[in-house]
């Protein structure tokens, strides 16, 4: 679904499936639902100098099949630039991931964050290449589009955070099978609304807003 009108396109992916035996909130309704939020928000104006292109993709937890299909079908011309949502709904600061190099576009996300009023390091963190974890940016990344996943975290996990997705094995052995949130949930029976903060979801849609009206400029 495209929202507004320009030659130049951003997409914003949430996927809807979760793991087996998990309820799926915040891995990955809460995106979903952030998503839709900004639909309603862009109701009655819609952006202009841009268009933004809200992905549903189907099958992330089987290697991002979905995405990787509608890449391959519809192609990526025009688009600027690709943020998939992961885990929104638990923390008080942002996380851009995958983002190996700065490109353009990464430019664009630090100043509508700085903008916005997060501070690097603070409120907002900038991760490279994750080697375990993945989403459905990946398969417009390996299109040559620069694309990052986009999550919520706790700033006073973010230490740990670091750690275990780096070295998750390592740093389950060592902490004694703990896991930093938001992974305490990921994948497990206890993804439940009740795990979701109202804040983070509300920062997430004013972030993605934000950038939005950042790059139409």
């Amino acid at each position: 679904m495209d929202v507004g009108q320009g030659d130049r396109l951003l997409v914003l992916a949430a996927h809807h499936d979760a793991v087996p035996g998990s309820p799926g909130a915040n891995d990955n309704a809460a995106s979903v639902a952030v998503l839709l939020t900004l639909l309603e928000r862009w109701a009655s104006r819609e952006p202009t100098g841009i268009r933004v292109r809200l992905l549903f993709p189907a099958c992330e937890e089987l290697g991002y099949l979905g995405a990787r299909v509608w890449v391959r079908e519809h192609g990526v011309g025009g688009v600027a630039g690709v943020l998939s949502l992961e885990l929104p709904g638990v923390g008080d600061s942002l996380a851009v991931w995958d983002a190996a190099a700065e490109t353009p576009f990464l430019g664009t996300v630090r100043r509508a964050f700085e903008g916005f009023g997060l501070r690097a390091d603070e409120g907002y963190h900038v991760v490279g290449r994750i080697p375990v974890f993945g989403s459905d940016h990946r398969a417009f990344a390996d299109a040559g589009v620069p694309a990052y996943g986009l999550t919520a975290v706790p700033a006073h996990e973010v230490p740990a955070l670091r750690q275990f997705i780096f070295r998750p094995l390592r740093t389950m052995f060592r902490g004694g099978g703990r896991r930093p949130k938001p992974f305490d949930t990921y994948h497990t029976a206890g993804d439940s609304g009740a795990t979701l903060d109202g804040a983070a979801l509300d920062r997430m849609v004013d972030a993605l807003a934000a950038v939005v009206e950042t790059l139409r400029r």
